[in-house]
């Protein structure tokens, strides 16, 4: 089988998404998941701009924070968990397909 790597900045992301809804939901404290999922997307656009540059950065950040506020509507659609799966793996790929191509 073929190994497959899986960038810092990705499983920073699932932590910030993923990992965020999951302490904000078992704690009940809002703010703890959006503080876990601000810290986790300041680390992946530090990542992505020095592994990937600028505007990868800043197109990278945007798909991460259109991650969390698509998740809300999405939710009321196919439920919580499900909604946070496919944002993030929808993150995910976008990340890695991004940061591979700028690396060339």
């Amino acid at each position: 089988m073929r190994n497959i790597r899986v960038s810092a900045s990705s499983v920073s992301a699932v932590l910030g998404l993923a990992g965020g809804f999951l302490v904000a939901r078992q704690t009940g404290r809002r703010e703890l998941g959006g503080a876990l999922f601000a810290a986790a997307g300041a680390w992946c656009a530090r990542d992505w701009y020095r592994t990937s540059g600028p505007t990868a950065a800043a197109g990278l950040s945007a798909v991460y924070v259109a991650a969390m506020g698509g998740s809300h509507p999405l939710a009321k659609r196919i439920g919580t968990w499900p909604s946070v799966i496919a944002v993030t793996a929808g993150t995910v790929a976008v990340a890695e397909v991004v940061t591979r191509v700028a690396r060339g």
